[in-house]
């Protein structure tokens, strides 16, 4: 018979960490006596990241003493005592292996139902003074598992565990762990677990993806992350064919091949990763959208001069028609799908230069003699620095339900434009008026205060936040689980003597810096730089930190548990092999 050994509770709080301070509870000890477990913890316990741990699919955290066991000796260490992997139940039995997704089990007066495996998670590594434990729980197939309370009530230990119920397809809680994080999966097995009903939803959105991508195998070459199936690898010099001023502020550069080799043809919305050499040394790298019809023959995109932009000064002032300028291959997943049949409502907004993506989509529409109801909503700073005010009009007079508002944010009278734009901006009290479709998909790109504004207003007047899309050529949003004092720092050279090793491009942040083998990985080396980031196992497990490759390759030390989506790598497991461009 199964038997609670150990009950263990915990509240949050702040411990140091690698020089930072992360915010857990991590942290266990055995209590004497019952506690309540209710719906969301056991009484006296707590979770600091919410995120990940926690709530009412994840309230109860369980681990085997077998296990512990088993790490002593495979660990070589003695001092391993109940709690410390983070459990709030230790328990005689109940192995990974022979407990399943679904289970409902009776301890106490309460009762339980087995919901996923173990977060893998950094933390449970900080713990126990183990860095790759996340790694190794699933490497060994002993990840743990958590329960949600079905019937609240009183536990304790000492308590004997009774399965009440087995779970549809009865699969382990470790086949499920491989299942999610290791290589080689079993179509038939992902079908199962998408269909376990106790399964959290979080794991089942995973394994729903992992299936997806299985019945649609990608062609062998796989081209990188984001971009298209003919996409070429790293940069290709491409010639300025023409430069056209579209306003005081913006300037268009068309871009064609050399030879007779045809362009990938990217989907509309799409960017480019330029990489200036004239404009510095090291040669600074940016992402600028395509802003005309999606073409296998010419590419433009359109630039606007920042006072103080040294790649954006350099383009406007000393590029020439003939000259070269390395180009990766389009890549983007702000996308307009395109589905001739689809009849949805599609609303188009902008600001500024954030105008180009969304043009690439009117062109795309236009092109298609699109039947949609298409809605045209942009915020420029004044008529003269309006750009594309004629070209977007006249396709949007091309179309059978075009729909155009434009609007002036500069003080004083509007100018006479056609159709005449609004002194003001977009907002809530603009969009409440129009009477938008619900139903619309919405496409939205500008400044991040404009996009935040705007996506709260379109929530607001009824547009489903799952419809509304947007793009941002900045830094991503950081992942940092359980930090409390993350970096807000610009992105600059990393502390001490410049390293020797190879150039890292850092093509968000604007940032370039030798490499230096005093750091680990390029996780580490992206920190000490303050380039935001993105991970929680910081193993090679969970793929969080998974960036798309501009060019350039890396080895890793240690392997990942599964390798990364061709076109991308693992940053908290890898090292440079070469100069290195990465998409963060």
């Amino acid at each position: 018979m199964a038997r609670l050994q150990s009950l263990n509770v915990g509240m949050p709080k702040d411990v140091p960490w690698q020089g930072r301070t992360v915010h857990t509870g991590i942290f266990k000890y055995p209590v004497d006596g019952p506690r309540m477990a209710r719906t969301l913890d056991i009484d006296g316990d707590g979770q600091g990241d919410l995120e990940g741990h926690g709530g009412e699919i994840r309230a109860v955290l369980v681990y085997q003493c077998q296990s512990y066991d088993f790490w002593r000796r495979h660990l070589d260490r003695d001092d391993l005592e109940y709690g410390q992997f983070g459990e709030n139940f230790t328990v005689d039995g109940l192995p990974d292996d022979e407990v399943h997704i679904g289970d409902r089990y009776r301890i106490g007066d309460a009762a339980f139902e087995v919901t996923q495996p173990r977060v893998t998670c950094y933390r449970v590594g900080m713990r126990l003074g183990e860095p790759e434990m996340p790694a190794l729980l699933v490497a060994h197939h002993r990840p743990g598992f958590y329960f949600r309370v079905i019937t609240e009530g009183q536990v304790q230990a000492g308590d004997e565990i009774v399965r009440t119920r087995i779970g549809r397809h009865r699969m382990s809680v470790a086949a499920v762990d491989a299942l999610l994080y290791l290589p080689d999966r079993d179509i038939g097995q992902l079908r199962k677990a998408v269909d376990i009903p106790a399964l959290s939803p979080g794991w089942q959105r995973s394994f729903r993806d992992l299936l997806d991508a299985a019945e649609y195998p990608a062609r062998a070459g796989e081209p990188p992350a984001g971009a298209e199936s003919n996409a070429w690898a790293g940069f290709r010099p491409l010639r300025v064919s023409r430069i056209v001023a579209e306003s005081t502020t913006v300037a268009s550069i068309y871009l064609a091949p050399h030879d007779d080799a045809p362009l990938t043809r990217p989907k509309p919305g799409q960017y480019l990763t330029l990489r200036v050499a004239g404009a510095a040394d090291p040669p600074p790298v940016r992402n600028y959208s395509l802003s005309a019809t999606p073409s296998d023959n010419e590419y433009r995109i359109s630039v606007k001069r920042e006072t103080h932009g040294l790649v954006s000064t350099y383009l406007h002032t000393r590029l020439r028609v003939g000259d070269t300028v390395d180009v990766a291959s389009p890549r983007g997943d702000f996308v307009l799908p395109e589905d001739r049949d689809d009849t949805t409502p599609v609303l188009l907004l902008s600001a500024g230069v954030g105008v180009t993506p969304v043009l690439a989509m009117l062109h795309a529409l236009a092109a298609a003699h699109s039947k949609r109801d298409i809605w045209w909503l942009h915020t420029a700073h004044s008529a003269v620095e309006h750009a594309f005010a004629a070209e977007a009009h006249k396709l949007l007079a091309g179309l059978d339900r075009g729909h155009e508002h434009v609007y002036y944010t500069a003080p004083g009278p509007a100018a006479v434009v056609d159709p005449p734009a609004v002194s003001g901006r977009l907002g809530r009290e603009a969009l409440g008026v129009l009477a938008l479709p619900t139903n619309a998909t919405a496409y939205l790109c500008g400044p991040i205060p404009f996009m935040a504004a705007v996506r709260e207003a379109l929530t607001r007047v009824g547009v489903g936040s799952d419809r509304i899309h947007t793009e941002l050529f900045g830094a991503l949003p950081a992942i940092n689980p359980g930090l409390t004092d993350a970096a807000h720092a610009p992105p600059h050279q990393p502390p001490g003597p410049a390293g020797m090793g190879p150039r890292i491009t850092f093509t968000r942040s604007g940032l370039t810096a030798p490499w230096s083998d005093g750091y680990s990985t390029v996780l580490d080396f992206a920190e000490a730089c303050d380039v935001p980031t993105r991970w929680s196992c910081r193993t090679g497990v969970c793929h969080t930190c998974q960036t798309p490759i501009h060019s350039g390759t890396v080895r890793y030390r240690p392997d990942p548990l599964e390798p990364p989506t061709p076109g991308t790598a693992l940053l908290c497991c890898s090292q440079p092999e070469t100069d290195l461009v990465l998409d963060l």
